[in-house]
């Protein structure tokens, strides 16, 4: 079984209805070759992205843990330190749609065992992923890897290529330049 059940990507932000007063809003799709039926994911759980104008990752977070839903997640960016930095986003959801009365599942929450692991397990192991690989620059945290552990390469010491060796041999002509030129001015 796939942890993400479905995902929406570079949605408009301006195409969002917010809502205001006692209309919720709404986060509507539709598959693409299905009925037009439209799905509410403004509860759905998982990993958001954050584009700016030039379609850059700005920003990576998660949705699910705690009431924080999505829809909740990406309003309160609308007013927050990152209110005039995005444009688009895409999210990565782990509740899937019931194809009867298509709503989001209930049986799909952040305590829902996946092969052995929950779904908060593969929250936090995506949001890690996707932030290592983007490096988005609003994030102040990083990732948040749960018991995994990061190797560093390693590189034997041995001879130096080419390049090695032109980079060290300007830098020390440089200092020597220096050097003589301070010599010459004393």
């Amino acid at each position: 079984m796939l942890a993400i059940e479905n995902f929406g990507r570079r949605w408009r932000r301006d195409k969002v209805h917010w809502g205001a007063g006692s209309n919720k809003g709404h986060l509507r799709g539709f598959r693409r070759g299905a009925k037009l039926k439209s799905v509410d994911f403004r509860t759905q759980i998982g990993i958001y992205v954050l584009f700016n104008a030039a379609g850059n990752a700005v920003y990576v977070g998660q949705a699910g843990l705690g009431n924080a839903r999505l829809f909740s997640r990406l309003k309160a960016h609308t007013r927050d330190h990152l209110r005039d930095r995005w444009t688009h986003f895409s999210w990565f959801g782990l509740r899937g749609v019931n194809a009867v009365n298509n709503k989001l599942s209930e049986f799909h929450k952040p305590e829902t065992r996946i092969s052995g692991r929950n779904r908060r397990d593969a929250l936090h192991e995506t949001e890690a992923v996707v932030m290592s690989v983007v490096e988005p620059p609003l994030n102040k945290r990083g990732p948040n890897w749960q018991g995994s552990r990061e190797y560093k390469q390693y590189v034997e010491d041995g001879p130096k290529d080419v390049f090695e060796l032109t980079v060290e041999t300007a830098i020390r002509l440089r200092r020597i330049e220096a050097m003589l030129q301070k010599i010459h001015k004393e």
